[in-house]
């Protein structure tokens, strides 16, 4: 199965988690400024990741490229999504990129896989949140960082790999 892992990251923490994910399911890493309509559509899993910045944008590689995600045929395509936020510093806005994402690739009508449980963690508001769920993979680099490796297997398990 190959699968492609496209992400956006400044400070190289998001960087670090889509390489993680790359190694553990034997796909490839692309960041979103070097990434080819290609890198979208040919894939059997498509995985996109971005921080989130501020009151809950994405990040800005992400915001420069973002027509480069609308472009691609994603109809039907598996999609999975992860987030990376700090839920003390922006408790209202946390993972809120990853939200984005799951709008942005349901309007291309993806098939978004990979909800994941909002327990354990401890946060105001999400855009990422849905009929409470989070879209894919909600990560705190900055305060839950010992937790990422266990939330990363265990969100992977359940993913069409």
């Amino acid at each position: 199965m190959a699968v492609t892992v496209i992400f956006g990251s400044d400070g190289g923490a998001t960087k670090g988690v889509a390489s993680k994910i790359s190694k553990k399911c034997k796909g490839r890493s692309v960041d979103i400024k070097d990434a080819t309509s290609s890198d979208f559509e040919n894939c059997d899993l498509l995985i996109l990741g971005s921080p989130t910045y501020g009151d809950g944008t994405l990040q800005t590689d992400w915001e420069e490229n973002i027509d480069k995600l609308r472009a691609a045929r994603l109809k039907g395509k598996k999609v999975a999504l992860f987030g990376t936020g700090d839920q003390e510093t922006y408790p209202t806005s946390f993972v809120d990129a990853m939200g984005i994402l799951y709008d942005e690739v349901t309007a291309l009508e993806a098939e978004v896989v990979g909800f994941t449980e909002t327990k354990g963690y401890d946060y105001v508001g999400s855009t990422a949140e849905r009929d409470g769920q989070f879209v894919g993979l909600a990560l705190d680099q900055d305060t839950q960082s010992g937790m990422t490796d266990k939330r990363v297997t265990a969100w992977l398990s359940t993913l069409p790999l």
